[in-house]
């Protein structure tokens, strides 16, 4: 689907979707839990889907409460022997370490560019805690057959920190204690939030410096009353557009969450912009932008979003981090040279680990999506300020995280 984007401001109040990594995190945990949790708040994307359909596979029962709630009763007991996993990475690194807790042969597999993606820092990890792993290369499909024991090992975080997430909450459950040793752990605010959601099901797991986590084994996860929060990343979409083209204020967000993205504030105040912090809610502001530097190393899916910021900032924004973002729904470092590019806007790629983001003006032309949902919706939020319409090809992809977005961004418009 092809969208065309008329330039012009914004201003309203808009609620994001919620967290999509709480929500899957909090799907596995509920899934983990003997008796029924509740889970409210939910927005039904594309990845929670992902996440709902492997928690039933591996047993739990799903019910919805609600249009945004559901009630979850637990339990390991696979009613199949596939996970499909769609096109989230959550997911596929999340459930794989909790299928390895089951004594049946599980094949995870997934579909679009999730195919493309490495999967090859988890196989060795697993068979050192005594899982039968059949790998594809290094991609999916896997499968595994546990039981996962416990014990000591060694994983590289490196690439991502998903698959650290589902060691976390899958090794509470094991025989045996583990010892996790984790070589360069990127993304720690994410290991954050998985701590944050195993403490919500009264699951014990101590950690030191994001290097050593010890995880006590056979321990129960407890039922709860889960309140997923606003999702950062969608809401740094929103607020980029609010300081770049008029106002807009994102309501059921805290400045106090864990998740790592609340650092587009950050981004932010350094640029110009005007930032209102409140007790639920974040107002940005048209200012005039200045460039800006950012270290996005940990937060690595605000790229997109930050390239909107530098694009409409005087001067040359220099952001760190692309070496994360090769393996994304898209190579998003290329695609923002590639897309941007089009519309008028410098990028440089040249050197390692760094983006250098000339601002200017947005001139009108056909750009691509490059099926990335983050992408589409900071070429919307860029071509508020072209000099012509954009049209902006395979928006459908926002339907991964924000399937409203498209039309929220129409209700602020002026």
């Amino acid at each position: 689907m092809n969208r065309t984007i008329a330039p012009g401001r914004v201003k309203g109040t808009l609620t994001p979707p919620c967290s999509k990594s709480y929500a899957q995190r909090a799907l596995a945990a509920a899934l983990l839990s003997r008796e029924p949790s509740v889970l409210r708040n939910l927005e039904f994307c594309d990845d929670t889907r992902s996440a709902m359909r492997c928690i039933e596979t591996l047993g739990a029962r799903v019910e919805q409460v609600d249009a945004t709630s559901l009630s979850i009763t637990g339990g390991l007991a696979p009613r199949g022997s596939r996970l499909d996993v769609g096109e989230s990475g959550l997911s596929t690194r999340l459930f794989t370490p909790i299928a390895a807790l089951c004594r049946t042969p599980i094949t995870i597999d997934g579909r679009g560019s999730l195919l493309r993606r490495p999967m090859g820092m988890m196989t060795e990890p697993l068979r050192q805690l005594g899982v039968h792993v059949h790998d594809s290369g290094g991609f999916l499909p896997v499968e595994v057959c546990g039981p996962m024991h416990g014990g000591e090992v060694f994983v590289d975080g490196s690439v991502s920190s998903q698959f650290i997430t589902g060691l976390l909450l899958a090794l509470p459950l094991s025989e045996r204690d583990t010892m996790l040793h984790v070589r360069n752990a990127v993304s720690t605010p994410y290991l954050d939030m998985t701590l944050d959601t195993a403490a919500r099901f009264g699951v014990e797991i101590n950690q030191r410096d994001y290097s050593e986590f010890y995880i006590p084994g056979r321990q129960l996860y407890r039922s709860t009353y889960f309140s997923i929060e606003g999702d950062w990343s969608a809401a740094a979409m929103l607020l980029v557009a609010g300081a770049t083209a008029g106002e807009v204020t994102v309501s059921n967000i805290s400045l106090l969450s864990k998740q790592a993205d609340t650092a587009i504030c950050e981004a932010l105040v350094r640029a110009g912009a005007a930032v209102i912090n409140e007790k639920d809610s974040v107002t940005a502001s048209h200012r005039p932008l200045r460039a800006f530097e950012f270290d996005a190393t940990n937060c690595p899916d605000l790229f997109p979003a930050l390239a909107a910021l530098a694009a409409a900032a005087e001067g040359v924004s220099v952001i760190r981090g692309t070496s994360r973002l090769e393996y994304k729904e898209s190579n998003r470092a290329e695609a923002i040279r590639e897309e941007y590019g089009r519309l008028g806007i410098e990028v440089d790629n040249s050197e390692k680990d760094l983006m250098k983001i000339r601002g200017g003006q947005i001139h009108a032309a056909p750009v691509d999506s490059h099926a990335d949902h983050r992408m589409a919706m900071s070429l919307a939020v860029a071509a508020l300020r072209a000099d012509a319409p954009v049209e902006i090809e395979g928006t459908e992809c926002v339907a991964k995280s924000y399937p409203e977005f498209f039309e929220d961004f129409a209700r602020i418009r002026e």
